[in-house]
C-alpha cells in the first residue's frame, strides 16, 4: 500500500452508505450538474462525475436524500474538499472522493437522521 493509500484509508472513519437511488449532485453556486453520489457519511461522500475535479479545490453541492417514511426528497447543501479522484472502470467517469468542510445545523440534521435508517 502506497502512501497515499495508507492516507485515505485513514481518512474513513465514519461509516459509509451506499446510494440506491439516483441521487444527482449539482453545484449550488453554478446550478449545473455536478455528478451522481456513490456513497455518503457523515464526513465525506464519493460522487460518479463525468469530468475530473480540480485536486483539493473547494465546492458548494446541493444533493437530495430521500425524506423518511415516504416523504418527499429533502436537499441539503455541503461544502467539500477534494481529497481524491481517479478514472472509473467505465469509460467516461470519474470517481472522486470529498471531505465534508461545512454543512449548517438543520442540513446536518437531515443528513443524519438519513444515514440512520436501514439501507
Amino acid at each position: 500500500m502506497n502512501q497515499a493509500d495508507r492516507h485515505t484509508r485513514e481518512q474513513r472513519r465514519a461509516r459509509r452508505k451506499p446510494v440506491n437511488f439516483a441521487a444527482a449532485v449539482t453545484d449550488a453556486v453554478t446550478e449545473q450538474p455536478f455528478g451522481q453520489l456513490g456513497n455518503l457519511s457523515a464526513t465525506g461522500l464519493l460522487l460518479i462525475s463525468p469530468v475530473a475535479p480540480n485536486s483539493e479545490a473547494v465546492y458548494q453541492l446541493r444533493l437530495s436524500l430521500p425524506g423518511n417514511d415516504g416523504t418527499p426528497l429533502q436537499y441539503i447543501e455541503v461544502g467539500v474538499q477534494e481529497q481524491w479522484h481517479e478514472n472509473a472502470p467505465s469509460a467516461g467517469q470519474v470517481w472522486a472522493g470529498y471531505r465534508i468542510i461545512a454543512i449548517g445545523e438543520d442540513d446536518a440534521a437531515r443528513l443524519q437522521a438519513w444515514l440512520e435508517t436501514s439501507t
